[in-house]
């Protein structure tokens, strides 16, 4: 038989624990974790991997000429834009060789078109395309994920020319860091069109939760060894 006092306890243990319950999946708590992981992982990534990096610098530097890191607009949480790393893998004159392609071949204007992406892109360098099948393309990201601009998971960044394709979503894009990973990243990759990437975007925004991000980073592991849809 319980005391006044033992009732009591039991109550404002209770209520403690729904307290603490509440906190640790609101928003603030949810966004804290979140970008605790992204500089934990980052950080540890970026020094551990600190030798390939200036490996593949002196690779594309040797392969021709151009700058080793191509810089771009990218929109980011907020409509916020910053400026997106990635190791240079097309051509100098990357523009004119796509532009003279669409124009003079139906079905890689076609392809263009549903994907923003091309199977057998000229404009790739041979060291570019070996980079883009495993990925190592983004990883001059881990910049952008330190400096607060991306995370490692979240709907990849965006260019101001593709936010018309996102249309009465656009606001699911924005109210999330851009990542370097991504739901569609290992569910179809280049196989999937470009509708069918900002239905994975949304979902990924609308079901968010760090179980659903550690998901994703496992399973990107064997998507990335194996180049798995990747070109």
């Amino acid at each position: 038989m319980k005391n006044g006092q033992g009732v009591e306890a039991e109550r404002i243990a209770s209520t403690s624990g729904l307290s603490l319950e509440a906190a640790l999946s609101s928003p603030v708590y949810s966004s804290i974790a979140k970008r605790t992981l992204d500089l934990g992982l980052a950080s540890l990534a970026f020094v551990f991997l600190l030798p390939l990096l200036a490996f593949i610098c002196l690779a594309i530097r040797l392969s021709g000429p151009g700058p080793v890191i191509f810089t771009q607009k990218r929109c980011g949480a907020n409509g916020r834009f910053f400026n997106c790393y990635k190791f240079r893998t097309m051509r100098p004159d990357a523009a004119a060789r796509l532009e003279a392609l669409l124009s003079s071949d139906q079905a890689a204007a076609a392809e263009w078109a549903l994907y923003q992406k091309l199977r057998s892109d000229p404009r790739i360098t041979p060291i570019g395309r070996f980079l883009r099948r495993t990925s190592l393309d983004e990883l001059p990201q881990l910049i952008n994920i330190l400096r607060g601009e991306m995370s490692i998971i979240g709907p990849r960044p965006i260019t101001s020319g593709e936010i018309f394709r996102y249309g009465a979503d656009f606001g699911y894009y924005t109210s999330v860091r851009p990542g370097v990973l991504g739901l569609w990243q290992v569910n179809g990759r280049n196989s999937l069109t470009y509708d069918q990437r900002v239905r994975m975007d949304v979902e990924y925004v609308r079901t968010w939760s760090m179980g659903k991000d550690l998901r994703i980073l496992v399973k990107a592991v064997p998507a990335v060894m194996f180049g798995s849809d990747a070109y």
